[in-house]
């Protein structure tokens, strides 16, 4: 099989052999793939690592009917993506999402529609927490495990942006009355999240437990390592 043209973004990369690359690359066509690079690592190579690194657009061309395709064309149809400060460790994990929950070869065109403009949305400082909280939202819909965000799972009544309610994972949230059981979360938190409007910093805190729980049985025991790093980092500063 052979594949030309086709927009992708590179995800990770890992050295393979003595002087290639083994790429994870998230294209828009095809989902998670993973694509060597051969002699990316050797001077003189027409596609020498150069443009081969995250938050770079590409368009890719590679061949092979295994779980690893040969890369054999590249092209940069625009400027990468600048991120910068805490911008670059929100785009890894993001990345890190990816790598972890979505199998190889699994087309997700939504989802990458989703990707590219959490990168852009991520390039602004203000707009981070909310491109993360809209990303994970849709990346859990994605994978089959869509949150339910406008309506009482028990009574089918559209929710009350004043009324606090309880989220129960297997089933979505209910009146607090009573209810001891669940995330305590706001009405307006559950709206504006699924109309992916903008939230303000309680609202955010709210949707950000809420969606770290939705994801927690996916991602397993594991931890995520941004995460982790990026608490290293925070430590030491």
């Amino acid at each position: 099989m052979r594949t030309d043209g086709e927009r992708g973004f590179v995800l990770h990369r890992y050295p393979y052999g003595e002087t290639s690359l083994l790429l994870e690359v998230f294209t828009q066509g095809y989902g998670r793939v993973g694509i060597v690079a051969r002699g990316a690592r050797r001077s003189g190579k027409a596609f020498a690592g150069a443009h081969l690194r995250p938050f770079q657009p590409l368009l890719l061309g590679w061949s092979g009917r295994g779980e690893l395709g040969t890369l054999n064309h590249v092209e940069v149809p625009e400027t990468a993506i600048e991120l910068q400060g805490d911008g670059v460790w929100c785009a890894f994990y993001v990345n890190e999402l990816i790598l972890r929950l979505l199998h190889r070869h699994e087309a997700h065109a939504d989802l990458y529609s989703a990707y590219d403009e959490a990168l852009r949305a991520l390039t602004q400082a203000c707009c981070r927490e909310q491109a993360l909280r809209i990303f994970e939202k849709r990346l859990l819909a994605g994978l089959g495990y869509g949150l339910a965000l406008l309506r009482d799972a028990r009574t089918g009544e559209p929710l009350q942006p004043d009324q606090t309610y309880r989220y129960l994972p297997d089933e979505g949230p209910v009146a607090a009355d009573g209810q001891s059981q669940g995330l305590a979360i706001k009405g307006a938190t559950l709206i504006a999240l699924d109309r992916e409007k903008a939230m303000d910093a309680e609202r955010l805190r709210e949707a950000k437990s809420l969606l770290r729980a939705a994801l927690a049985p996916l991602l397993g025991d594991k931890p995520l390592h941004t995460r982790s790093l990026y608490r290293s980092m925070q430590q030491r500063a």
